[in-house]
């Protein structure tokens, strides 16, 4: 009897434990853990997606401090988690589970999806062009506001800086027309002496600046032959409702304002953005009425619509730019009572529509069309201070319009031996104002192009290309490129390009007729066009570890350009200047660049670039038969305290002696002087990541001016006493970032 009533004890006992125990694991809900696939320790505050297979059903959360979300499906589901600074992960997930998901951190450029000159989004280490990528991450580690504030520090890139016409970029060696720069793949016009004004390129809804150095006149034509900046801009993927707001502020006298929305409902997407940024202007005499870097108030908007099914994507978009650089003159003797003050007003504005549709999961047809106008208004105005009004004394505008249509098919089946991309490609510029002779002209460039992309094995790529071009004032050649990369082992990879480039002369270049009392400047329309061969070699290598990863890199460039236009002095009245050719121009040299990550904590980077140049054929001065170099180096630290939510980022660059070209194209003993820059911040993040800080100084070794030897300036230089303006000197400065998302 005893061990009867003994086994029932036992076996009610049994039973009540595993009640216990189911009413435990039934009542515990199901969750998806996130982690650092490198740390492993957990990842908060993770954007979390979850869509129904059969359904589309969506749910979204942000992971809690332990990383977790929970897990309530109703079927099946795809989840896609993202976190700036990994990368995005998408797997499937049926429900009721409790998992663990791994998320690698996008530590290198090398992570980053990119899609300048690609058949379709690419990881930047499998596209066959050597790309560099700076992502949203380290804008606003760095602060930038703007294309120069981003690009000073980087390797191989030369900024040259104006008070009026702002700021230029070189590129191997090349600069002005042979860059071209892009903001969402449409190009920037309006070019001032053949630059764009890096100061006018704000980065205040930047997602990502994708880099190509080298040539890509295949793919984009003209103004290519140096290379490409593709800035992308933001764009709402998954969250119901967002919106963001910025303040930044520096000692100089800068002061930016900007916000942003942008609502989703199912297919549809409808944001706007907008921003104002003032400069107050800067000398290094305080009391002077005329400031070596002038004031300037810029505003910026940003709008799209965007429909994206799940064949069909339709964008419409806007993009706004309104810019005042007022220029003030020094008051005229004897009284000191009048002078004359000048006004520059720009305004560019580019309307686009964008369509792809996907006929197949790796065929697809796209299509976009833009058209975008520049116009910039110039006023003097002669100031009597004793009075309140201001008497005009002249002005004019020029106006710059520009239509472009592209279309384009991919094939791209990775399993499949031979993909290639097939499209035509439409421009037309027209340019008005009392600058342009006759008042009026216009030129017009029409090109189909072919890419093909072959796999002979599971390490090669060979991707030639061909270019065909109709313009309308220039007989234009056959321009192909020929693309090979090698993964020579698993962690090693060679690339080669060889590419044949053409520019024909801008309008500005065959027309201009500038005259006033500083500039007496003239085209010229028997000018011709740039002929170019371009070859570029990178090596690179990465290694890692699970708590470290290298990267290092070695590449070569070889530029040569047949009939390179410039602007030369006429006779010797060191006012006048009109553009030429120079029957021989080359640029050639070396970059390495280095990256090294301790998993999470610390990220350093360290590049040198080491550019030369010449005139192989200068009728001035035959005896000048050497490359003339200059060399950069540049490094970057940033330490991320994970407890603290805390990073400190520090940016330094040493740009080295450079030599000067005359207007006679020679090199001569002209040079600016080389100097050194260093940028600090520390970036702090509350609420979940909502809510950031951003300070630091910068330009903390307080450069300005650097001495300069200049026999002529040239007709746009505003230095007359052997200096050239670096920078407005050591300042501090803070950023506030709020960030808002409804999923």
């Amino acid at each position: 009897m005893k061990v009867m009533v003994k086994s029932l004890f036992a076996r009610l006992s049994g039973l009540m434990v595993l009640l216990l125990l189911g009413g435990h694991i039934f009542g515990q809900q199901a969750t998806v853990k996130i982690i650092d696939a490198k740390s492993k320790e957990a990842v908060p505050y993770a954007t979390v997606s979850f869509q129904g297979i059969k359904t589309s059903v969506t749910k979204q959360f942000i992971s809690d401090i332990n990383g977790k979300v929970p897990n309530e499906l109703k079927e099946e589901s795809k989840i896609t988690i993202s976190f700036i600074g990994y990368e995005t992960l998408e797997d499937t997930i049926a429900p009721g589970i409790s998992t663990t998901l791994f998320l690698v951190p996008a530590v290198l450029n090398m992570s980053e999806v990119v899609i300048t000159g690609q058949f379709r989004p690419e990881k930047a280490d499998k596209s066959i062009y050597k790309i560099n990528v700076i992502n949203s991450r380290q804008i606003e580690r760095k602060a930038a506001t703007n294309l120069t504030d981003l690009l000073s520090s980087e390797s191989n890139m030369r900024i040259s800086q104006g008070g009026v016409l702002g700021t230029s970029l070189s590129l191997q060696g090349l600069s002005g027309e042979n860059v071209k720069f892009l903001v969402d793949g449409i190009p920037v016009v309006g070019r001032l002496n053949g630059n764009i004004d890096l100061n006018q390129l704000n980065l205040y809804n930047v997602d990502h600046v994708e880099i190509i150095e080298g040539p890509m006149s295949v793919i984009y034509g003209s103004n290519a032959i140096a290379g490409v900046v593709n800035i992308i801009t933001k764009e709402n993927k998954s969250s119901s409702l967002t919106a963001f707001a910025n303040a930044y502020i520096e000692s100089v006298g800068v002061y930016n304002f900007n916000a942003g929305a942008s609502v989703r409902r199912k297919n549809n997407n409808i944001s706007l953005d907008l921003s104002r940024n003032f400069f107050d202007g800067y000398s290094t005499n305080d009391t002077a009425r005329s400031l070596q870097w002038k004031p300037r108030l810029q505003y910026n908007a940003d709008a799209y619509y965007l429909y994206s099914g799940s064949k069909t994507r339709v964008k419409l978009s806007m993009q706004y730019f309104d810019e005042m650089i007022q220029d003030k003159g020094n008051l005229i003797s004897p009284y000191f009572e009048t002078a004359i003050d000048t006004y520059f007003h720009t305004v560019r504005q580019t309307s686009k529509i964008e369509t792809s549709y996907a006929i197949s999961r790796k065929r697809k047809i796209s299509m976009v069309g833009a058209y975008s106008t520049y116009n910039r208004k110039l006023e003097v105005y002669y100031n009597d201070l004793t009075i309140p009004e201001k008497q005009k004394a002249g002005g004019d505008t020029t106006a710059v319009g520009s239509y472009l249509l592209r279309a384009w098919y991919d094939r791209d089946y990775p399993e499949q031996k031979i993909n290639y991309q097939v499209g035509f490609d439409g421009n037309l510029e027209r340019n008005e104002g009392q600058r342009i002779a006759g008042g009026s002209q216009q030129i017009g460039d029409y090109a189909g192009f072919l890419s093909l992309k072959y796999d002979p094995a599971k390490k090669i790529t060979i991707q030639p290309g061909a270019r065909f071009t109709y313009n309308t004032k220039y007989k234009a050649p056959v321009v192909y490129s020929f693309n090979v990369k090698y993964g020579v082992t698993t962690n090693t990879a060679i690339r080669a390009t060889y590419a044949r480039g053409f520019r024909a002369p801008s309008i500005k270049e065959l027309y201009l007729d500038f005259v006033d009392i500083n500039h007496n400047l003239h085209g010229n329309p028997d000018l011709k066009a740039e002929y170019s061969n371009n070859v570029n070699l990178n090596f690179s290598y990465n290694r890692e570890t699970t708590k470290a990863f290298l990267n290092a890199e070695l590449g070569f460039f070889y530029n040569y350009v047949d009939n390179m236009i410039w602007l030369f002095q006429v006779g010797n009245d060191i006012t006048t200047y009109t553009y030429g050719n120079v029957s021989k121009f080359i640029s050639q040299g070396i970059q390495a660049n280095t990256t090294i990550s301790f998993y999470p904590r610390l990220t350093v980077k360290a590049g040198l670039s080491h550019v030369g140049r010449k005139f192989p054929e200068n009728t001035a001065d035959l005896s000048d038969k050497k490359f003339h170099y200059s060399t950069d180096l540049n490094a970057m630290a940033t330490y991320t305290f994970e407890k603290y939510n805390t990073s400190v980022t520090a940016n330094y660059k040493f740009t080295g002696r450079f030599p000067q070209l005359t207007p006679d194209g020679t090199f001569a003993n002209d040079y600016i002087s080389g100097y050194s820059n260093l940028d600090i911040s520390i970036m702090k993040s509350f609420l979940q990541n909502k809510f950031a800080i951003t300070a630091g100084g910068k330009n903390l070794l307080d450069v300005k001016d650097v001495s300069a030897a200049i026999v002529n300036s040239g007709a746009h230089s505003a230095s007359s006493d052997g200096a050239s303006r670096v920078a407005w000197g050591r300042t501090a400065f803070v950023k506030l970032t709020y960030n808002f998302k409804k999923l």
